[in-house]
């Protein structure tokens, strides 16, 4: 675990691919046991650690998650969230290329929980919520393409979805149509890489951000990102 940002209300670290964010009925370890268990180590922590999850990233991407240290911090990041003041940025590589070298992609989603599956549509309905990300395209490289997403929303699997949905699924994502892919282990190619935000206690711009883990094609695309 590699913590990105630290100070007495937040503390931000980069997630490495297959690890939970937050505990789950799976029991498995996630990010939220191992930052409380060094926060425990370094301030000898009597008792149990204080920590809010702020928001979420899936276990299949990596990069920058952020958490709240204390209840304060956790009550004003929430609601920098609800006010869709938390800039969240991604890198992803695509197996086929966007029609266009950069736009916004807007769909109506509906998450079914019990398979774990978000489906798109086009149009809007009671059960859909309204998904928007905006894309840029950064390089290709042997028929892959890698691409910047900032959210507009922050819907479940949105990015995931929304790509597969306009036939440009995301590399080893095989759950949206994605090609397989054996160098990133329990992970896809989508990676957390930038949260812009202002401080919730100290009123100052935080810009944390964290590049992918230099295998694969993420290794082959560095020098664009």
């Amino acid at each position: 675990m590699k913590v990105l940002y630290e100070d007495n209300h937040l503390i931000a670290v980069d997630k490495p691919v297959g690890v939970l964010s937050q505990g789950d009925s799976t029991g498995d370890a996630s990010i939220m046991d191992d930052i409380k268990a060094y926060i425990k180590k370094k301030y000898n922590k009597p008792g149990d650690v204080f920590l809010g999850c702020v928001h979420r990233i899936d276990r299949v991407t990596s990069g920058v998650i952020v958490f709240a240290r204390t209840s304060k911090a956790l009550t004003r990041m929430n609601q920098l969230v609800k006010d869709r003041k938390i800039s969240k940025s991604y890198m992803a590589v695509l197996d086929e290329r966007p029609m266009e070298p950069s736009g916004t992609l807007t769909h109506y989603l509906h998450k079914n929980h019990k398979a774990n599956f978000t489906v798109v549509y086009d149009s809007a309905q009671a059960d859909r919520k309204k998904a928007v990300l905006t894309y840029e395209l950064c390089a290709e490289l042997n028929s892959k393409f890698l691409v910047k997403v900032a959210l507009q929303t922050g819907r479940p699997h949105q990015i995931r979805s929304q790509f597969s949905h306009i036939g440009c699924p995301i590399v080893g994502d095989t759950k949206y149509r994605g090609s397989k892919d054996n160098q990133i282990k329990k992970g896809i190619y989508l990676h957390s890489y930038q949260l812009e935000f202002i401080h919730p206690v100290k009123k100052e711009p935080v810009l944390i951000t964290s590049k992918p883990i230099q295998k694969g094609m993420w290794k082959a695309f560095k020098d664009f990102y």
